[in-house]
């Protein structure tokens, strides 16, 4: 039946429409939901087994629900999604401030149109879409902003005395009445804003400046909240989260592949860069492989966590140098290089909070750590472990790279090299090219390039030979070599080093 054509009360009746409250709108759509099997939640990745069941288990229980993980675990998506739970629209009396149901008045405007105007109270439909109301907590919330408060202004306009709660203006939640009301990092909430909601929680009635009013609102409370929160800038006080029925914790990907996913989803990648900037899955892993070493670096605070975010803005910026360099050399297309690794550290510095140790080495630094980490990390998928393959018996496969370099040559592999001055320079390092196509015969020339560079950041790696950082690209050398000239170089600037 289409319930948007009607216009009245009385028609409303003459419908057998239900008046539902918005749990258990929300607890029927679920239930319909799940009975079909659809996915529901969607674009929320990682989380089928863990946040989204116990979810699905708090809307029908009818529960409060407190969202508590570290930033970017997609907390304030997962309760923008609840919307799609309720029904298309619902009725309400026409200038209500409230959005009152036409079958359960609560307000004294609406009661007052029934008790005028009965069966031929006009109505109107809302919208689930207009059923979202989120406040993000900060010091500066007041109770007047939530709950409401006396307006002298209308209290003057309609010449009306402060005894008459006509006069009052209605916060954010009496105007959520009937939808989902969300509040965003609830410990930076003052304690004495977050008692404000306990009656709402439990009793469903407000108190404004000393009126005995009691409004019985239908609301569906979600609360976000971060841990790091608990100790830095506040808590969330023990009553109200007694009140909150269902707390559920949220978690970064537990996977590479579910990490992936999730940065190919928000990424914000133009037309013109997928056609004209080939990425290759190495790179892609590489650039989650980051978010990982980082969620478990010593230089990095994990109370703050590292957010998800992180990989998106490195990946955007990964493909953005890629495309920069084929910009400047004029060129049709190009793919994206390890060098181009350079790009993310801009992406990576501004998502990590550093503990002493790494305030000490400096952003840049630790994110360059980052990266290597990453690339020693996945190098074993791809090729034979260095450390291994100088020990054993058998002929080691990397011996006539690091022989080329032992000889006195060397590489440098900047950032703004054309196609062909890439693959040059990469084809002058002798067995290069030929270990690759030896573990990897099938790929593509680009591929084949990708990989010849990963070869020497592996190698580097795991200490077979040196690499340096250059403006705007790397330098390859011999280990050795490396190591006498650095500590010659050290003991030439030491001016404090004792000779006796």
């Amino acid at each position: 039946m289409d319930y948007k054509s009607i216009k009245t009360l009385g028609e409303l009746k003459a419908s057998n429409y239900v008046s539902l409250t918005v749990k258990d709108e929300l607890r029927k759509n679920l239930i319909q939901q799940l009975q079909n099997k659809d996915a529901g939640f969607e674009g929320i990745l990682g989380y089928d087994d863990t946040v989204i069941p116990e979810l699905q288990t708090a809307i029908l229980s009818r529960h409060n629900i407190l969202l508590l993980g570290l930033r970017g675990q997609a907390k304030t998506r997962i309760a923008r999604l609840m919307v799609n739970l309720l029904d298309e629209y619902i009725p309400y009396v026409t200038g209500s401030e409230i959005f009152d149901d036409p079958l359960n008045p609560i307000s004294w405007y609406a009661q007052q149109e029934i008790e005028t105007h009965g069966d031929a109270t006009p109505i109107s439909w809302q919208h689930r879409s207009d059923r979202y109301t989120e406040k993000l907590a900060t010091p500066d919330v007041t109770v007047a902003d939530l709950i409401g408060d006396v307006d002298p202004i209308k209290a003057a306009t309609l010449k009306l005395t402060y005894n008459d709660e006509r006069v009052i203006h209605f916060g954010l939640i009496p105007r959520a009445h009937r939808s989902i009301f969300v509040i965003n990092e609830l410990p930076d909430l003052q304690a004495r804003i977050q008692v404000a909601l306990f009656n709402m929680l439990q009793e469903k009635d407000i108190q404004i400046r000393g009126f005995k009013l009691r409004l019985p609102l239908d609301v569906q409370f979600v609360f976000t909240a971060n841990p790091e929160d608990y100790t830095n800038r506040g808590s969330i006080v023990t009553p109200l989260k007694d009140r909150i029925e269902s707390q559920i914790l949220t978690h970064y990907p537990k996977t590479i592949a579910i990490s992936r996913k999730i940065t190919f989803q928000e990424a914000k990648i133009t037309e013109s860069q997928k056609l004209k900037v080939e990425a290759d899955g190495l790179v892609k892993d590489l650039v989650e492989q980051v978010a990982f070493e980082a969620r478990k670096s010593e230089f990095i605070d994990q109370k703050s966590g590292v957010s998800a975010r992180l990989t998106i803005s490195a990946y955007e910026n990964l493909i953005s140098s890629a495309e920069r360099r084929m910009l400047i050399n004029r060129e049709e297309n190009t793919f994206v290089r390890l060098s181009d690794l350079t790009g993310i550290i801009p992406a990576v510095t501004g998502k990590i909070e550093l503990v002493y140790e790494g305030e000490l080495e400096g952003p840049a630094k630790v994110a360059n750590t980052l990266i290597g980490k990453a690339i020693k990390t996945l190098f074993s998928r791809f090729f034979p472990d260095p450390e291994k393959a100088k020990k054993s018996k058998t002929a080691n496969p990397y011996q006539e790279i690091t022989d080329w370099f032992t000889d006195g040559n060397t590489l440098d592999i900047a950032d703004g090299l054309t196609a062909a001055q890439y693959k040059k320079e990469l084809m002058q390092v002798k067995g290069l090219n030929e270990l690759v196509k030896k573990f990897h015969p099938k790929l593509s020339a680009n591929q084949t390039l990708l990989l010849m560079e990963f070869v020497l950041h592996g190698l580097a790696e795991y200490s077979q030979l040196s690499k340096k950082y250059l403006d705007g690209g790397f330098g390859f050398s011999d280990m050795f070599d490396s190591l006498f000239n650095t500590e010659i170089g050290e003991d030439e600037d030491d001016e404090d080093i004792d000779f006796r």
